[in-house]
C-alpha cells in the first residue's frame, strides 16, 4: 500500500492557504491607509509647529496659497526667516525639509495664509469627515481635503 496525499487533499490544502494570503493582504492594505493617515496628521502638525516658530520671530505667517512645499519653501531651501527683522534673519531654518503627502504627486497638502491667519488641508483615506477648503479650495491633487488645522 502506498503512502501519500490524493490530488482531493492537495487542492483543499492549496486552496485553503490562498484564502489566507487572499484575506490577510486586505487586512494589510487597511493598516497602510492607518499608517499613512498618521503620518499626514505629523506633517500636518510639523508644518504648523514651524510657522508658529516663524511668526514669533518675523511677526506673521507665511502668506500663500497652494502646496506647502512651494509656499513655505519657494527655492526648495525650506521654510527659512525673510530678514526682515533681526529676529528674522535669513539664516534662521523653521522647517528644513517642508514634507509631502506619503503618496505624492497623487495627493498633495493644501496650504493658505493671508499673513494673519493659516490654514493647512490634507485628504485622509480612512476619513468619513465632509469635505473642508483651505483659501477656498477643497482639492489636494485628485482628492478632495476632509482635514484641517489652523492657527491656534
Amino acid at each position: 500500500m502506498k503512502q501519500g496525499f490524493t490530488l482531493i487533499e492537495l487542492l483543499v490544502v492549496i486552496s485553503i492557504i490562498g484564502i489566507l494570503i487572499g484575506l490577510s493582504v486586505f487586512g494589510l492594505q487597511g493598516a497602510r491607509e492607518v499608517s499613512r493617515d498618521a503620518k499626514r496628521k505629523s506633517d500636518l502638525e510639523l508644518i504648523r509647529s514651524g510657522i508658529e516658530i516663524y511668526k514669533s520671530d518675523c511677526g506673521g505667517y507665511p502668506a500663500g496659497s497652494g502646496d506647502p512645499a512651494a509656499v513655505l519653501s519657494p527655492s526648495g531651501n525650506g521654510l527659512v526667516g525673510n530678514g526682515l527683522m533681526t529676529t528674522c534673519a535669513t539664516t534662521n531654518t523653521y522647517i528644513s525639509l517642508v514634507p509631502l503627502d506619503p503618496v505624492a504627486p497623487s495627493r498633495n497638502y493644501l496650504y493658505f495664509s493671508n499673513g494673519t491667519t493659516y490654514e493647512i488641508c490634507a485628504a485622509l483615506e480612512q476619513s468619513q469627515a465632509s469635505a473642508v477648503t483651505c483659501g477656498g479650495s477643497s482639492s489636494c491633487g485628485s482628492s478632495t481635503c476632509n482635514y484641517k488645522v489652523v492657527n491656534p
